[in-house]
């Protein structure tokens, strides 16, 4: 795993969780980018981070979704992208607003190892892995504990994460698809700002 993603200890992963939700509401209330300041030393580390929005009233729907595994960025940077990007209307066709802030929980992982796999039914570990599917300018990923939580096969988890990306079923076995692997420590707040949880399974 990744500097960032194996040294975070469970304050950074706290603080991450805390710097996407700031991020989310800096940007909704506001229109402006969240600006980091002085960040504890694991968010100048480059690495990739995915954020995850959920609404939870009723059943409970994803509000967005957004990030990369590309290590590119400060982990810092990385968080905020991507928390900006979930909270906009190109995430999932609507941007979240003003209203929905207290009942949007925030999810984050951050990635450690990556891994490029020519036979993913193989390669994958489910609950250590997330997957990245991409063809052409489309692309969609899951977090890797989100087969465990669903009590997804291996194969159940593939198809899915290429829905994510529009494709069918199935497309994850086609020469033109390209599957990414990648590990991660997930970190969420267990209700609308309330207290941060990491999930292992």
């Amino acid at each position: 795993m990744s500097e960032a993603a194996g040294n975070l200890t469970q304050t950074d992963g706290v603080r991450a969780v805390e710097l996407a939700r700031n991020a989310v509401e800096s940007f909704v209330e506001n229109g402006t980018r969240e600006q980091l300041g002085s960040m504890r030393d694991a968010f100048y580390l480059r690495t990739g981070a995915f954020v995850r929005l959920e609404n939870t009233h009723g059943r409970g729907r994803l509000r967005g979704c957004a990030g990369s595994y590309d290590w590119n960025d400060h982990l810092g940077e990385a968080l905020v992208d991507a928390a900006i990007d979930a909270a906009s209307e190109d995430s999932c066709g609507s941007g979240v607003d003003t209203a929905e802030l207290s009942s949007i929980s925030v999810s984050v992982c951050i990635v450690g190892n990556v891994v490029l796999t020519d036979d993913p039914l193989a390669d994958i570990e489910l609950g250590r892995h997330g997957v990245a599917v991409e063809r052409g300018a489309e692309s969609g990923w899951l977090y890797p504990t989100v087969p465990m939580e669903n009590g997804w096969s291996a194969a159940e988890y593939l198809d899915r994460a290429c829905r994510t990306s529009g494709f069918a079923p199935g497309a994850w076995e086609d020469d033109d698809t390209m599957v990414t692997l990648f590990e991660g420590r997930v970190f969420r707040e267990r209700e609308p700002e309330g207290s941060i949880q990491e999930l292992t399974f």
